[in-house]
């Protein structure tokens, strides 16, 4: 489906093909191989010659519908479904990465895409130097003549600090290297990186594409030949591979995106607002606050603001803690994208691998709480917090 059609209506539609059964949902195809017409054919389908499926590992109906309707949300060439969001960046890099490569990344990431890099990236000689999410000049100082990839998650986790992306990408670009940039928070409905001169997004389908908290999968999503290619010949090879179930509930999720993530966005958005008249709240962090430092920026390149806000709690740690155990409504739980608001200790949860020095560089203090705000009534998420504030 092109373009032509809008947003909402490619959610619904975009990427079925129906079968001679003429179903009106997707199918799920649960099988691991498929059966060829002839030896010819099969030496066709494995040399490449001749499309269609070949092993469920990197041919999928079900995921490669997932796969077309994504891409046409993200109005992107190609995208490469995974088992879950870090199996994305993993195979991203692997992709796209060889010994003696270097990535620029802001510190304002997922606690996991830091050990990533700094843990199993490095042992294959792949340096990783960290720099701040808003500081363009820290950017272009750190760029070195090896580097390959930026990456940015914007708005970060949990502060949610905004990159500006087109000046990294025209930084990127001037010095012969990609934007890489995780899109989790907002997803296509809020923001459209590549419009923006991203080279590759990435998903965690995990979250708000499948909304409900009901299973893994991830995406990366950019051209024919860095995703199309590249980065699908890791997966191909090495099989981080998003189960066909996974991605019918990630379809099923992007038929609902747009109107979800907008409730999201307004629920948070009233949440963060009370949140800043309370005593016991130190700071608020979500970017739909005139607050917030890079309020006009987010105004700028997204549509809403997203449902994830931080806030920091007079006390530190003893305080913040009271705080989620009082709670009786909110999950506490370290997921985030679901109908179900939940909450979460930075510091020892999502973050709790980094050393205190890391925390500290991001600007995770240990009174910090994040809250991925679901789509209960917003008067019951405001009294059910009160009670530990």
């Amino acid at each position: 489906m092109t373009d032509e059609y809008g947003f909402d209506t490619r959610a619904v539609r975009a990427g079925q093909v129906r079968t001679h059964e003429g179903e009106h949902s997707e199918a799920i195809f649960p099988t691991s191989s498929y059966v060829f017409e002839s030896a010819a054919q099969a030496a066709a389908r494995f040399a490449g010659d001749e499309p269609g499926n070949i092993y469920s590992r990197f041919t999928n109906p079900t995921v490669r519908t997932f796969q077309d309707r994504l891409a046409s949300l993200e109005e992107a060439e190609s995208c490469v479904a995974t088992s879950s969001g870090m199996a994305a960046i993993l195979s991203t890099c692997m992709g796209l990465l060889k010994a003696g490569d270097h990535i620029v990344s802001s510190r304002a990431i997922f606690g996991s895409t830091t050990v990533l890099f700094n843990k199993y990236l490095a042992p294959f000689g792949v340096e990783t130097s960290f720099v701040s999410q808003t500081d363009i000049g820290e950017w272009e100082q750190a760029i070195k003549p090896n580097t390959k990839l930026l990456f940015i998650e914007t708005p970060s986790n949990p502060l949610t600090e905004i990159a500006d992306i087109k000046a990294l990408a025209d930084l990127a670009h001037s010095k012969g290297c990609l934007l890489v940039v995780d899109n989790c928070f907002c997803t296509p409905a809020l923001q459209q990186p590549l419009k923006l001169g991203a080279d590759v997004v990435i998903h965690s389908g995990t979250k708000y594409i499948d909304g409900q908290g009901r299973c893994m999968g991830g995406a990366v999503v950019g051209n024919k030949d860095i995703v199309g290619e590249q980065v699908f010949g890791f997966l191909r090879t090495a099989g981080p591979t998003l189960s066909p179930f996974n991605a019918w509930v990630h379809l099923k999720g992007l038929e609902t995106l747009s109107l979800r993530m907008k409730a999201h966005s307004a629920n948070a958005l009233e949440l963060a607002t009370w949140l800043e008249s309370q005593s016991s709240v130190e700071r608020v962090f979500y970017p739909g606050l005139a607050s917030h430092p890079q309020h006009e920026l987010a105004k700028q390149q997204q549509t809403g603001f997203g449902g994830v806000l931080a806030f920091e709690v007079k006390g530190g740690k003893k305080a913040a803690w009271s705080v989620v155990d009082n709670t009786q409504l909110i999950s506490i739980t370290a997921n985030l994208g679901d109908t179900k608001s939940t909450i979460t200790h930075p510091a020892t949860t999502t973050h709790g691998r980094l050393t205190p020095e890391q925390r500290a560089d991001a600007g995770i203090g240990d009174g910090m709480l994040r809250i991925a705000v679901g789509l209960e009534d917003i008067e019951d998420l405001k009294a059910d917090l009160a009670k530990g504030l």
